[in-house]
């Protein structure tokens, strides 16, 4: 990143388990940690050395920030995503943060490694991808949805064209035939603005098997609902939420911010048949980022949209009367299973263990 001179904020550049760094004005630089905030030592000399990067970062974008642009998202060149906001939106002087990311990204073994999942339901979320499940990954800010929706999208099978739309490109997979879209902002006129509802539209000119939308956050979970509906089966996006139930109130929301004078029961109806399963994520008081719930939406009866939790948290009794949650299965069959039967053959081993339905098992291994 010699192209742009980071002053106090290097060190913690080249630190690889940081994964947030927070300017709060000049004097205040934050980081998170394995999940922690922490304060550091590290100042900026005087304001305008701040101000000074912001205009490095802002220019590598080719964009400028001011007290009329007070705003701005960018990438820096290693992939991290910034935000900058100046005065007089921040009464807290120029603040800058840096979302960073492991290099290559993380894969399933990782997420068991830091018990994000078990080997379990990384095993059935596979096959619900090689299934051509569409998923919605739902939780709230830095809870990993990105990272998750990434290890997700790397189960893809090769043979299948990915089109990837994103505010800030940061997924990062290994099949040969991706493309990545991502959004760009309105010039200094105003004009030339490539909205996520812009480039989803466009997608699916291009012929794509699966859409992977970064996250949706605006009128263009119309459009994504329906790609899901129109073959684009095993499509993939995140949303802010709190809960599964949430994330499908979040997208009946952000369907009316699609400027349609849609009826709520239409709107429910896109819902029930688009979205296949939601898998929410949280993040424990000591940081520990986890799946909380992997929810399978089921249809609609009259006026709700009907689900089922098919992984929740459960506790498990250990030894001196202490215990542990664990995600683990819950006791209903998920309606999923019939649609993996066709793919059997690519299916994870490890899925009959937790499903032990013959139909599953590949017919040279019966």
């Amino acid at each position: 990143m010699s192209a742009i001179e980071f002053g106090p904020l290097t060190p913690l550049l080249d630190d690889g388990s940081l994964t947030e760094i927070m300017v709060n004005g000049c004097d205040e630089i934050y980081v998170e940690r394995g999940g922690v905030i922490e304060a550091t030592d590290l100042r900026f000399k005087d304001e305008h050395e701040l101000i000074t990067l912001i205009e490095q970062v802002a220019a590598y974008v080719g964009r400028r920030v001011s007290a009329q642009d007070a705003m701005l998202d960018a990438r820096l060149p290693d992939g991290s995503r910034v935000n900058v906001i100046m005065p007089p939106l921040s009464l807290s002087g120029p603040v800058l943060t840096i979302r960073r990311f492991t290099p290559g990204g993380l894969d399933a073994e990782d997420l068991i490694a830091n018990h994000t999942a078990p080997q379990g339901a990384l095993d059935f979320l596979q096959a619900c991808v090689v299934a051509r499940r569409n998923i919605v990954v739902s939780g709230r800010t830095g809870v990993g949805k990105t990272t998750l929706l990434n290890v997700l999208s790397r189960w893809i099978p090769d043979n299948q064209r990915i089109i990837t739309i994103e505010d800030s490109a940061e997924l990062q997979l290994s099949q040969p035939h991706w493309v990545r879209l991502e959004t760009r902002p309105p010039d200094m006129a105003g004009r030339h603005e490539a909205t996520t509802r812009h480039l989803l539209r466009n997608s699916l000119r291009m012929r794509p098997d699966r859409i992977v939308v970064g996250e949706v956050r605006g009128g263009e979970a119309l459009d994504m609902l329906q790609a899901m509906n129109t073959g684009h089966d095993g499509s993939m996006s995140t949303v802010h939420a709190n809960s599964p139930r949430d994330a499908l109130h979040r997208l009946e929301t952000l369907v009316l911010m699609a400027g349609l004078d849609l009826p709520q029961r239409a709107i429910r109806d896109q819902i029930g048949s688009a979205v296949h399963m939601i898998v929410h994520l949280s993040r424990t008081e000591s940081g520990q980022r986890r799946i909380e719930r992997i929810t399978e939406v089921v249809g609609r009866e009259g006026e709700v949209v009907t689900t089922q939790d098919v992984f929740t948290l459960q506790r498990t009794d250990g030894e001196n009367g202490t215990g542990t949650e664990r995600l683990l299965p819950t006791r209903v069959r998920p309606r999923a299973l019939d649609h993996m039967v066709a793919v059997r053959g690519s299916l994870p081993p490890g899925l009959v263990r937790v499903y032990p339905d013959p139909r599953l098992v590949a017919p040279s291994a019966a």
